[in-house]
């Protein structure tokens, strides 16, 4: 992770596997130029973007400078694109095609010396994900990953890592069989926001909240990630996915890690690696039973926001009319340890629903009430501890105070810490700190293999369930809502409920 004693990256060439991609434009090249900004990008660097569309160099310029103009988060600074622009080279090619790595081995040679970039070379994979087995053994094959003479090679893999279990081992299988595990960083975006990157300084680094994380003081947790916005003309590939493909297996279960997980030994990328392992692999399997009763799913149905007609999700573009592809997914996880004995973990995501909004919600046990049986107060104020992600990124912290007057009575209050009122606002597209980790060879943020495979080995048998029995009742939540019925259910049972329907 970076600090304040960050300086610029080792010199070292970006090549971008899908550089003709949304990806690239919105949030790539947008977070390069950032790094720029701050001085993080060596002076000995380049970018060389592969595609397949049959455009020049002087296009691949072109249009990434009308690019950073519509995607950039700050203004454009003309003298330092310039700098930037110059550094910008494109490849047409094939990804399956040998000869594209052959004509990219030239092209890097030719860049080596142009820019003095010392063969240090980071592919950065913006492709589907069929592509990235192949790209990496082709890489390998005409010599582009070994490591030798003091350089490095790294590669970066966008999620999904698989689409299940087996199919997760077999990936890391094939790209281990040319890369060594230092060599492969697996990206998750979620872990570049900073508030993310906050828990661990938050928990460890304050002598007031590390005594009480644990059974003896939290009554239960809930995680959730909520998104307004529908599958946004991306049916093809969510009918393939779905909420728990998509967002737990990854975005919300490293969240969890991040949460629960013990104290690393230090900050080393493996030390905390290790204990994110530790806490997936104490997540206690899902047996058929369990999956029937303590997770959800959902699919939202058509309706009104805002006074505009929403689709429902078997209405959007290159979605099956009859799909039984969850857009909602809620978990109640336990974890088989000392610190979590007993205290259920409520994860869920969805889309189209009533708010965005990412955050960790902590709430405490209640203290015992006999001290307030001749009052007017008739049940206690829970405590919450509430880690805002996004939108808007801070900490609060719920507590109970005396209502002014002659009687006892108790009312929630809040204290609130915001980012953006201590530190600021950097704008950002979340990419940045983990392409400079990457860069200076720090893995602490990306997922190892088997942070990848556990995580997968705990949402496979709910997986394997739901296949086995098809939904009977989708749509069975309405646009703008907080998801099905059944959500609340799963909490009512624990006598609890959703911090957001308190």
């Amino acid at each position: 992770m970076t600090s304040e004693t960050d300086k610029p990256a080792n010199p070292c060439v970006i090549v971008i596997f899908g550089a003709a991609g949304d990806l690239t434009k919105r949030l790539l090249l947008p977070a390069l130029y950032n790094l720029a900004r701050s001085n993080l990008l060596p002076k000995e660097f380049a970018i060389v973007g592969v595609a397949r569309a049959q455009i020049s160099n002087e296009d691949f310029r072109t249009k990434l400078s009308q690019d950073i103009q519509e995607f950039a988060t700050v203004p454009v600074d003309t003298q330092l694109w310039q700098w930037f622009r110059e550094r910008l080279y494109y490849l047409a090619g094939d990804f399956q095609d040998p000869n594209t790595y052959s004509q990219l081995q030239d092209l890097l040679a030719q860049v080596n010396t142009e820019h003095s970039t010392q063969g240090n070379y980071l592919y950065y994979l913006a492709v589907a994900p069929n592509f990235f087995s192949d790209i990496i053994w082709q890489l390998g094959s005409v010599g582009l990953t070994k490591e030798e003479n003091g350089h490095w090679r790294r590669v970066i893999i966008e999620k999904p890592f698989g689409h299940d279990l087996e199919s997760a081992r077999n990936l890391n299988k094939n790209i281990s069989s040319t890369l060594q595990e230092s060599q492969i960083y697996r990206i998750d975006h979620y872990l570049g926001k900073e508030t993310v990157q906050n828990i661990l300084i938050f928990r460890f680094g304050n002598g007031l909240f590390e005594p009480i994380w644990n059974y003896r003081y939290i009554d239960h947790v809930q995680i959730t990630v909520a998104e307004t916005v529908g599958v946004e003309g991306r049916g093809g590939f969510y009918e393939g996915a779905g909420a728990v493909r998509d967002m737990m297996q990854n975005h919300l279960f490293q969240l969890l890690a991040m949460v629960a997980m013990e104290p690393p030994i230090s900050f080393e990328a493996d030390a905390v690696r290790d204990e994110k392992s530790k806490l997936l692999k104490a997540v206690q399997p899902f047996t058929p039973e369990e999956v029937l009763t303590n997770t959800v799913r959902g699919q939202y149905g058509e309706g009104t926001v805002n006074d505009k007609q929403l689709p429902a999700y078997r209405q959007e573009p290159r979605v099956a009319a009859d799909s039984v592809t969850e857009t909602f997914a809620a978990l109640k996880l336990t974890i088989d340890n000392w610190r979590w004995a007993d205290v259920p973990f409520y994860l869920r995501t969805g889309k189209r629903l009533t708010e965005r909004m990412t955050e960790i919600a902590i709430q405490f046990k209640r203290v015992p009430s006999l001290l307030f049986r001749q009052t007017s107060v008739d049940s206690l104020t829970p405590n919450f501890l509430v880690i805002r992600i996004q939108p808007n990124e801070g900490i609060s912290l719920q507590f109970g105070a005396k209502i002014p007057g002659p009687s006892v009575r108790m009312g929630g209050v809040q204290m609130d810490f915001a980012y953006k009122d201590y530190f600021g606002t950097t704008p950002s597209t979340g990419y940045e700190t983990l392409i400079y980790d990457c860069m200076i060879g720090d893995a602490t943020l990306f997922q190892r293999a088997d942070n990848v495979e556990l995580g997968w080995s705990v949402v496979t048998p709910i997986l394997d369930v739901w296949k086995a029995l098809p939904p009977r009742n989708f749509p069975n939540y309405a646009v703008g809502s907080w998801g099905p019925q059944g959500a609340e259910d799963m909490l009512k049972r624990d006598g609890r409920q959703w911090r957001t329907n308190l």
